[in-house]
């Protein structure tokens, strides 16, 4: 079962996503709150694999809720998704620096919403295809005016660093194994390795922090 918290100002936008979710034979709903702060103390908790997290609430935002549930070594294996009601929400770019898996619009269908929590709960990343490039790229522009240092970097070889760079473009596994005439077994290989290297958890982190170091740049690909 996949144990989720939904997190949401709205009571009823909680019930919603709760019914939803709860329906469904792989998914038990282990808690809902409306602010960050309780949403900390429930994660703590009960331990889900998913924390479905509103970014504008009361008393604590999701960004703050997001790094405090995530530098919980206890709740290593958690994942957040966060949900906005924008496309392009400033607060999305910094929710996904803080360490969340992905982000998904409050207007996606029920059958994408069961889908994210799926797969994040496999410990995927889950960015909306029609807006994640734009954003990411929007605001690195306007926000990373000189890239941030990442040493671990140099640990990296030639062809990691290529893979992070293709991760960075929003390449799946398969399309990078194409593009570098690879097996997508190989190209697993690499990006575990990638991962692991750098400390990161999923795809979301390895696209924030290959824009924040200068390793891939706004509208110019790789250095």
């Amino acid at each position: 079962m996949i144990r989720v918290l939904i997190v949401d100002d709205q009571t009823i936008v909680r019930a919603g996503f709760a019914a939803l979710l709860a329906a469904q034979p792989d998914i038990d709903v282990v808690g809902q709150c409306g602010d960050g702060q309780e949403a900390v103390r429930l994660a703590a908790s009960h331990r889900p694999d998913v924390v479905l997290m509103d970014i504008r609430m009361p008393k604590m935002d999701g960004i703050d809720a997001t790094r405090r549930i995530l530098a919980d070594p206890a709740g290593a294996s958690t994942r957040v998704l966060v949900l906005t009601t924008f496309d392009v929400d400033e607060y999305v770019y910094e929710a996904l620096s803080a360490g969340a898996s992905g982000f998904l619009l409050k207007d996606s269908t029920a059958d994408d919403l069961v889908a994210a929590v799926r797969v994040v709960a496999r410990g995927d990343a889950l960015l909306a295809p029609q807006v994640t490039g734009r954003l990411i790229r929007e605001f690195a522009r306007q926000r990373r005016d000189r890239p941030t240092p990442v040493p671990a970097l140099a640990t990296l070889t030639a062809r990691e660093t290529e893979v992070l760079q293709l991760i960075a473009g929003g390449l799946s596994n398969s399309e990078i194994a194409a593009r570098l005439v690879v097996s997508e077994h190989t190209v697993k290989t690499h990006v575990a390795r990638v991962f692991t290297k750098l400390g990161l958890r999923d795809r979301a982190q390895a696209v924030v922090l290959a824009y924040e170091s200068g390793l891939v740049t706004p509208g110019g690909g790789a250095r």
